[in-house]
């Protein structure tokens, strides 16, 4: 894609379709391996996780992280 021709909205939009997907998948999955955790006896339901989640995109050679803490009471 050459500067000329980049369509600064439409890759706005692509951007928030994208992050929405990743937000609804992640805290479906969250929600699973938490429920998981607890039914297992990993987790005891008290004091918090720690998440790390990681951006990766090949072509830019970009590879970002953010850690987080959830508090689970």
């Amino acid at each position: 894609m050459s500067a000329t021709t980049f369509d600064e909205e439409k890759f706005n939009m692509e951007v928030r379709k994208f992050l929405k997907k990743v937000g609804v998948t992640s805290q479906r999955e969250l929600e699973r391996a938490v429920r998981d955790g607890l039914e297992k006896g990993r987790i005891s339901g008290k004091g918090s996780l720690k998440p790390r989640m990681t951006l990766e995109i090949a072509e830019l050679g970009l590879n970002f992280s953010i850690d987080g803490d959830i508090a689970l009471s």
